[in-house]
């Protein structure tokens, strides 16, 4: 092993983290309802696509934030003397592949949900994101991101993931 690591390696792994983190700060972003933010993981010609919809450029996905927000506060049904509703997003089982300054990357989501009249917690929705990405003077952001909902039924039928090199 040798005392000093590849610096390509070293690269690839800070990308990784990086772009980790954007898929996070997407979902902080949802949950919280920040359209700004959510807009701000985006290059500006971005495409966004899920299975209700897709937006294309950084304003129509914006726009879409606020949709989605409005949409998560008429389910919530607000109720008196109840704690508030929360809707949080996960991301996990993150695969990324980096080619200079692109990326593909592909990762499961679940969503925990309090929208019911006891305000407790439950799984709300599940699927993955298949993501394209660039590297831009300001860090990663995506180009496309596709989401696909499997409690929809939305699944291929075979793995999306690409397989290890031989």
């Amino acid at each position: 092993m040798s005392a000093h690591p590849d610096p390509a390696t070293v690269q690839a792994m800070i990308d990784k983290t990086e772009i980790g983190e954007l898929q996070s700060r997407y979902m902080y972003a949802l949950d919280w309802r920040d359209p700004d933010m959510y807009a701000g993981v985006f290059t500006d010609d971005a495409i966004l696509e899920w299975p209700e919809g897709s937006a294309r450029g950084k304003e129509a996905i914006r726009t879409s934030c606020q949709q989605i927000g409005a949409f998560f506060d008429r389910i919530s049904g607000a109720t008196p003397n109840k704690k508030p509703f929360r809707l949080r997003h996960f991301v996990t089982n993150r695969i990324i592949e980096v080619s200079g300054d692109t990326a593909r990357a592909w990762a499961y989501w679940f969503d925990f949900s309090n929208d019911n009249m006891a305000r407790s917690p439950y799984l709300a929705g599940y699927g993955y994101y298949e993501d394209d990405l660039v590297r831009t003077p300001k860090g990663w952001r995506f180009t496309h991101r596709k989401v696909f909902n499997e409690i929809t039924g939305e699944s291929p039928a075979t793995i999306p993931i690409p397989a290890l090199p031989v």
